[in-house]
């Protein structure tokens, strides 16, 4: 039997300790810690209404029972439960001996585990029942009316920290995705213009233009193929641009630069002590682009493994984050882009049919620059004037023969090739004039063997900068510029230290 003064004394005390918690983990260590100040048990439990699926889900298990039977990714249904029972009646049950009589559909797995009686109480918040707490223990028989009472009291202190601990991680949840959402804004913001604006007037590039002019406003799955340095992520972000879900997130990922064995958690997000170093929940890249447009990158370089959950998200519109048991839904627009052969890709067994059929609902092919000899003086003229505002230049001019030149160059390295030219030109220019010559011209100059300099670490330092280029600065991964160049990345980073090669400032370090 308890006195009054303790029992006040003592809920006073669960009172204060329940709110002062600011996370899941720590309020059930403290309710499972208090709970014990009331009654001795082997298992105790909270389970929370979800009204999508019309059951229970498990908040919190802890059993000292070495043989489990009810674990805690178990779902128990509201019609014919205990818990049920006492969501509806917003009253007590209690159960003094399981192993003799089993009354409800739990019953048989406590008796198994070895429980002698449970006690289900209602967490009400006002008159509404957000869930149970269940309290197993060994020893059979009714416990006592004065226990009973503060179990309730406790169990009302419990409901209300659950609903604080819950809005509080529900704001900081929503924070942290307004942060991320920032940091992505902020680096599009810096990439958008990597290549200017959409320049072109060629038949090809009116083509590519008019497709996704007419694909923009669906949310129709888009496969955007086309070489290196083409302007793959420009056009997917025009294509976001034109859509319904312009308002909302355009965030990228970079397939060939998710590092091996956290592919999952980057793309679907994970729940805090999924795995050692996840210190806190972390959201994916599909829920940071929920509402809007996902855009894969080098969707060729994923890995099979992926490719399987991403195919499942596809499918399915949910994401299941690593250390979760529960779906999140999702509603993204996905816009694919790769400069692989994903036909020659799934023959190999290196790429999935049935995902390749799942995004190729609308590709379109974009023409590398040499098929579009008539945009070459558009876009050099652009980046020249927009190298000029960068670097606070008055106003210049490409030189007659340098235009020529470009225009008779095979561009492998398309659009962020030329892009790269114009910008050395405008820094070494001396006069209102930019002139460019062979030198500029990497494979160009390799081609003719006439003005290649004669000293070998120069020719390397071409031939690196080159691939470099046409990789846009990406090392690793199978179509990294490492396995381009036969070399293993460590030995490449360090001739790039040597050769003081650095990322040209507008190339996003991956």
């Amino acid at each position: 039997m308890r006195d009054n003064e303790g029992s006040y004394r003592a809920l006073l005390a669960v009172t204060n300790v329940l709110n002062s918690q600011r996370n899941s983990d720590n309020l059930w260590q403290a309710i499972a810690e208090q709970i014990r100040k009331v009654l001795p048990w082997e298992r105790a439990g909270i389970t929370l209404y979800n009204s999508d699926t019309d059951a229970f889900h498990f908040y919190a298990v802890e059993t000292t029972m070495p043989n489990r039977k009810l674990q805690r990714d178990a779902v128990i249904p509201k019609k014919g439960s205990a818990v049920g029972w006492v969501y509806e009646h917003r009253t007590i049950h209690i159960r003094p001996d399981l192993q003799r009589q089993q009354v409800f559909l739990e019953d048989d797995y406590y008796a198994r585990e070895g429980l002698g009686r449970m006690i289900n109480s209602p967490l009400l918040i006002g008159h509404d029942c957000i869930g149970t707490l269940n309290i197993g223990s060994v020893q059979a028989g009714e416990p006592d009316s004065d226990d009973l009472e503060f179990l309730g009291q406790v169990a009302t202190q419990i409901a209300y920290a659950i609903d604080h601990v819950q809005a509080y991680e529900q704001i900081k949840q929503l924070h942290e995705q307004l942060a991320r959402e920032n940091e992505y804004l902020v680096e599009e913001i810096k990439t958008t213009h990597n290549f200017g604006a959409m320049v072109g007037n060629s038949d090809g590039y009116k083509r590519v233009l008019s497709l996704a002019q007419a694909v923009g406003p669906t949310s129709t799955a888009t496969l955007i193929t086309g070489e290196t340095g083409t302007g793959k992520e420009l056009l997917a972000r025009a294509i976001h641009e034109l859509s319904p879900r312009s308002q909302k997130a355009f965030v990228r990922v970079n397939c060939a630069a998710l590092p091996m064995g956290l592919v999952e958690s980057e793309l679907f997000g994970h729940e805090r002590g999924a795995f050692t170093g996840a210190e806190q929940r972390r959201l994916g890249r599909f829920e940071l682009a929920n509402g809007g447009t996902l855009f894969l990158d080098e969707i060729g370089e994923m890995p099979l493994e992926a490719q399987a959950k991403l195919l499942r998200v596809l499918e399915d519109g949910q994401v299941d984050r690593v250390g979760s048991a529960q779906s999140v839904p999702v509603n993204v627009r996905i816009i694919a882009a790769t400069n692989a052969d994903l036909v020659a890709a799934i023959g190999t067994g290196r790429f999935r049919s049935d995902l390749y059929y799942r995004l190729h609902v609308f590709p379109i092919v974009i023409p590398p620059l040499r098929d579009r000899p008539d945009d070459i003086p558009l876009l050099a003229r652009h980046f020249l004037e927009q190298y000029r505002l960068k670097l606070k230049r008055t106003r210049l001019e490409i030189s007659e023969p340098s235009m020529e030149l470009l225009v008779r160059y095979s561009w492998p390295g398309n659009i962020r090739e030329l892009q790269n030219v114009i910008e050395r030109a405008v820094i070494l220019a001396r006069s209102s004039t930019v002139e460019v010559d062979d030198r500029f011209l990497a494979l160009s100059s390799a081609g003719e063997g006439d003005d290649l300099p004669d000293n070998l670490e120069a020719r390397e330092r071409l031939h690196i900068l080159d691939v470099l280029d046409r990789t846009q600065w990406r090392i690793y991964g199978p179509s990294g510029a490492a396995v381009r160049l036969g070399l293993n990345p460590s030995t490449l980073r360090s001739k790039l230290k040597r050769l003081r090669l650095k990322r040209p400032a507008h190339i996003p370090s991956l």
